[in-house]
């Protein structure tokens, strides 16, 4: 054991003491979790399995912005077209890159290899296609009288098929340059083609969002309009299955937005190491689409990704809400890879409901990919402009810093476990912490690895914070660790639990008694799948809410209530002692211990009139050993037990000349006489005002003045102060 594992475990065994209360665990294992975290040449899954990334390395860096499109000759040329400066790049095998053809146009939108190695570029805004000699000439080829050329395509005879925008159509090249439209088109633009096995040409649209089908003879069939506007791009596999990627919202009026042509914001270079696949043998490469550059409102709110079947039937497979697919194509095993921005992702679809990240890149959009040979993929990328070769191999080692984690506060570490399937290799995870919310500087360093799943106790030091990582490596089978999960136990520190407000209610109402819980079954309520609950909250759920749930209270003479409001940092169970002083006296008298509610209610009778506090104290007992709880307690605002009713002092009446005269004086030791009412030979009871006109004394005097029929009256008087004490007299009068 080195020297600093044994220091922090000193410390952790010290800091122990201070810890008590229930463990809780810090989980991770969902594509949501893992995603958080900082990933070195690691693919993860949507169902969160963590795996090896492809091999890749850094092919060319060309100095541009952006680069659009890519093709390869019979001797393994590349060929990348470049945006923001009309540049052709070629890249021989095994060599260095450079400029093979500089155009007089704004960019290079799409570039194709014919079968005798000629080298096609299209430009933009001025819509023509330029066919490059040997020697890196360019030549007008073909000009379609379109401002935008988008894709390049030749098909079994060798014509060149040419999709445009603005207008949108498909335009048909013999190889002497002669050309015409083969294919009009109401919508704007034709964004993205394909060719099948058939000769068909697969073409996606914008702005209605449509795949269409266009045999030989020109003929065009819609197979599916996607609730999207634009469809960006097409790809056929060798069953003859469509891949077809729509972005866009249709309720934006108009064409779709063209390219923003404008050179793009200086961008620092960066390095990558981006995992991928090849295409299966005897795939239709797809055409690469060229999209708009960043500003394009166009390509914004997302993407789908749909599977149209050689029935015809579509459905979809993929959908993200802020990823833009820009490219398709299959890797070895002829699952669908789809490049996107604007975060650099690129995407395996393994099925509707699993695909995996393969990769993320520095670059803002992976715009284009080339199937190589044995099993390689090219990928060329967007702001910046580079391209990649990927695979077929995977990544020998790889790497992933979860997200921080907030304990919400200062804890001791416990075991670190986790799942994986080691498949040969071997997976390590180490762990660091502080007290900072931003790891790394002033935390502790890495700790030494934890290799076995079942895991081992963190040597970290506690503190709030904590961060682990884990580092796959690659077996001698080749295959790669697959990693599922991981779970950190940690204990809070114990902090006293607070009383935070106490509401003493209304005079002569109670609460019901609390119904009995120990046959009550203990119950869980479950989150909606999808979303997971925080591991650690800062206040237990009944904690400091600016209301609190009681239930309705009952009138009962002499009976008093009061609720409270009260939380437990840790967020353990309490229970609650409620106690009673009176104003002058200097002990306090329990009134009820081990009280689950928040809420209390007791008979006033039993105490003398007067003025009162209680005191409520929480302890979180029910979630630490006796030794290691503790409580906190707030004592309230003064109330009045009065239960002693009002007097009623001097009442008469006197008869004279049909009228009665009835007076007395209401007095109250407490609280103000709310009201007084009389009954004149037992009819029914009236209210009195007093002589103030106003009910806001603890001392009143009446003078009433009545009608009345010569005879004997009997006068009755009753009097009620502000709880509702009560008290009677009555007077004869001739």
């Amino acid at each position: 054991m080195t020297i600093y594992t044994r220091t922090l475990l000193t410390a952790a065994l010290a800091a122990a003491a201070l810890f008590a209360g229930q463990t809780k665990t810090w989980s991770a294992g969902d594509y949501s979790d893992f995603e958080k975290g900082i990933l070195h040449n690691l693919s993860l899954r949507s169902d969160g399995l963590l795996t090896l990334a492809p091999a890749s390395h850094e092919l060319f860096d060309p100095s541009t912005a952006y680069l659009w499109s890519l093709a390869q000759d019979s001797h393994g040329n590349l060929y990348a077209g470049g945006g923001a400066n009309a540049k052709v790049y070629r890249i021989p095998p095994g060599g260095k890159g450079k400029v093979f053809a500089e155009i007089d146009a704004l960019q290079v939108q799409a570039v194709a290899v014919d079968s005798h190695d000629r080298v096609y570029a299209a430009t933009a805004p001025d819509g023509k296609v330029y066919r490059i000699s040997p020697a890196g000439k360019p030549e007008v080829f073909y000009d379609p009288q379109s401002k935008y050329i988008w894709a390049l395509a030749f098909d079994r005879s060798g014509d060149l098929l040419v999709a445009t925008g603005d207008p949108g159509g498909v335009h048909r090249v013999s190889p002497d340059g002669k050309g015409k439209v083969f294919f009009p088109c109401d919508e704007t633009h034709i964004r993205s083609m394909a060719l099948d096995s058939q000769g068909n040409l697969i073409a996606g649209t914008d702005p209605g969002g449509l795949v269409l089908r266009i045999n030989s003879a020109g003929e065009g069939f819609v197979l599916f309009q996607m609730p999207r506007r634009e469809v960006t791009a097409v790809a056929i596999a060798t069953d003859g299955v469509i891949y077809a990627a729509g972005v866009g919202s249709k309720s934006v009026t108009g064409s779709a937005p063209p390219p923003a042509l404008a050179p793009p914001p200086a961008v620092t270079p960066v390095t990558i190491n981006a995992p991928g696949s090849a295409a299966p043998a005897g795939a239709q490469r797809p055409v690469t689409p060229t999209p708009p550059m960043i500003g394009s409102s166009g390509l914004s709110g997302g993407s789908d990704v749909y599977r149209i079947d050689p029935t015809g039937s579509p459905v979809k497979i993929w959908s993200h809400n802020q990823d833009v697919v820009y490219a398709i194509t299959f890797d070895s095993t002829g699952h669908v890879l789809l490049g996107t921005g604007n975060k650099g992702a690129i995407y395996r679809v393994e099925s509707p409901s699993l695909y995996t990240a393969l990769l993320t890149a520095p670059a803002t959009q992976v715009t284009a990919f080339l199937p190589g040979p044995s099993g390689h993929l090219y990928a060329a990328t967007g702001n910046v402009g580079k391209i990649y070769e990927i695979g077929p191999g995977l990544e020998k080692e790889g790497t992933i810093e979860s997200d921080t984690f907030d304990a919400a506060i200062f804890s001791l570490w416990g075991r670190l476990s986790f799942e994986a399937n080691l498949n040969g290799g071997e997976v390590s995870l180490q762990t660091r912490s502080g007290n900072l919310d931003q790891a790394g500087k002033y935390w502790s360093p890495w700790s030494p690895a934890i290799t076995s799943p079942e895991g081992a106790r963190i040597v970290s030091p506690p503190a709030r914070f904590v961060q682990w990582k884990a580092t796959l490596k690659c077996g001698a089978s080749g295959k790669s660790p697959e990693f599922e999960s991981v779970d950190v136990a940690y204990l809070p520190k114990n902090l006293p639990p607070a009383v935070e407000q106490i509401e003493i209610t209304q005079a002569n109402y109670r609460f019901p008694p609390p119904s009995a819980t120990s046959s009550t079954p203990a119950t869980l309520t479950l989150p909606p799948l999808g979303r997971s609950v925080s591991p650690s909250p800062l206040f237990s759920t009944d904690g400091l809410a600016s209301t609190t749930s009681t239930p309705a209270m009952q009138y009962a003479k002499g009976w008093r209530g009061a609720r409270w409001l009260a939380a437990d940092p840790n967020g353990d169970s309490m229970l609650y002692t409620v106690e009673i002083r009176g104003a002058n006296e200097t002990r306090w008298k329990p009134l009820k211990e081990k009280v689950a509610e928040k809420y209390l209610a007791f008979d006033t009778t039993s105490f003398p009139d007067g003025e009162y506090r209680l005191r409520v104290t929480a302890t979180d007992s029910p979630s630490n050993p006796p030794a290691e709880a503790l409580s906190g307690s707030l004592v309230s605002d003064p109330f009045t037990i009065d239960n002693t009713p009002p007097q009623i002092i001097g009442l008469t009446a006197t008869a004279t000349a049909g009228k009665l005269r009835v007076r007395w004086h209401a007095a109250d030791a407490l609280n103000n006489v709310a009201k007084a009412e009389y009954s004149v030979d037992g009819g029914d009871w009236t209210l009195a005002a007093p002589t103030s006109k106003l009910s806001d004394s603890p001392s009143l005097d009446y003078d009433l003045t009545l009608d009345a029929t010569p005879g004997e009256h009997t006068i009755a008087i009753r009097v009620q102060d502000d709880f509702d004490n009560q008290s009677s007299a009555k007077t004869v009068v001739q």
